[in-house]
């Protein structure tokens, strides 16, 4: 195997892990009495600070900045504030939702991907995707419809974590846009491209502000006086690990071992959070659930060795959930 793809896929790796993570970190946070609305303000401002600290250290980043145009920057704030969607029902979700349930159900969004197609404005072809699709949401069906009635979530946490795939399915298709994709051939000339993590800055300072300005005019405990001492790892870790060093991995592994592999790669992210969920805080998922997840898991990678139409699902992709 060359140096080259080996350290892209254990690059890849090391992002799924981080991304993983989000919802490990978040479960302490909640016990402290810090809500996902607080959670979020942090975790984005410290993934948005450390994203501008190293773009400003990097001469070629800081070169694509500058080579953004006012359209742009536009776009990338405004999906910076669609991603707020995306993030918020998840962790919104995750504090009445066990982490484990809650990383199978999100993990759909791959497959919603393949059927909406990165390339917008082509015709879908084949029924791949639409399988793909159909496993999936199988597999979703046979890990909810098992849950223990005695420990059964709300039926609004369930929503709200499947509300956050269809979200966030939507803000890959624009930014692919962003990044260049349109209705030409694969592989065509699409002209000068976006560079992700210059716009990705851009997008993640967005968010970071639209969390903080509606904390802050809703009178949400954000400022560091109001928040405990034991909820500060949490928050400090989400940020870091789950945004900063999640997003830097990602991007150092797609660019050496392509988006299409390192989407297949990064199913272990969902096997991640299960193992540590059920290490950290005790939780399991019973035997029609474990099916479903591997259902859910095989329509992903149906969906992502299916050709062009699904090779950038993730090649934008600025945090899991």
């Amino acid at each position: 195997m060359p140096r080259a793809v080996a350290i892209g896929i254990v690059l890849t790796v090391v992002s799924a892990f981080s991304f993983g993570s989000g919802a490990l970190f978040a479960k302490p946070v909640y016990a402290e009495g810090v809500g996902w609305h607080v959670l979020m303000a942090w975790r984005f401002l410290v993934g948005a600070t450390l994203a501008w600290a190293w773009l400003l250290l990097n001469p070629h980043l800081r070169a694509a900045l500058r080579r953004l145009r006012r359209r742009d920057v536009a776009v990338s704030l405004a999906l910076g504030v669609l991603y707020t969607g995306n993030s918020a029902t998840y962790f919104a979700g995750i504090e009445t939702v066990s982490a484990s349930l809650a990383a199978l159900i999100v993990y759909i969004y791959p497959a919603l991907v393949a059927v909406l197609s990165l390339q917008v404005g082509r015709p879908l072809e084949g029924r791949r995707a639409w399988g793909a699709l159909g496993i999936a949401l199988a597999g979703v069906a046979l890990a909810v419809g098992n849950i223990d009635g005695a420990t059964a979530p709300p039926m609004s946490g369930l929503l709200l974590i499947a509300a956050s795939p269809v979200i966030y399915t939507v803000w890959i298709v624009l930014s692919a846009r962003l990044s260049g994709e349109g209705r030409t051939r694969v592989g065509a000339d699409t002209g000068a491209r976006v560079n992700p993590l210059a716009a990705g800055t851009v997008m993640l300072s967005a968010t970071a502000a639209t969390y903080w300005l509606s904390a802050l005019v809703l009178h949400q405990p954000v400022l560091p006086a109001q928040i405990p001492a034991g909820a500060w790892f949490g928050l400090i870790g989400v940020g870091v690990v789950s945004t900063f060093v999640a997003v830097l991995a990602f991007y150092g592994g797609a660019h050496r071992i392509g988006a299409a592999r390192a989407s297949i790669v990064s199913t272990v992210e969902p096997i991640w959070t299960i193992v540590l969920a059920g290490l950290l805080f005790g939780e399991s998922l019973g035997p029609l659930q474990l099916v479903g997840g591997a259902m859910i898991l095989g329509g992903v990678i149906l969906a992502q060795t299916g050709g062009s139409r699904s090779s950038l699902t993730s090649e934008l992709r600025v945090a899991d959930e």
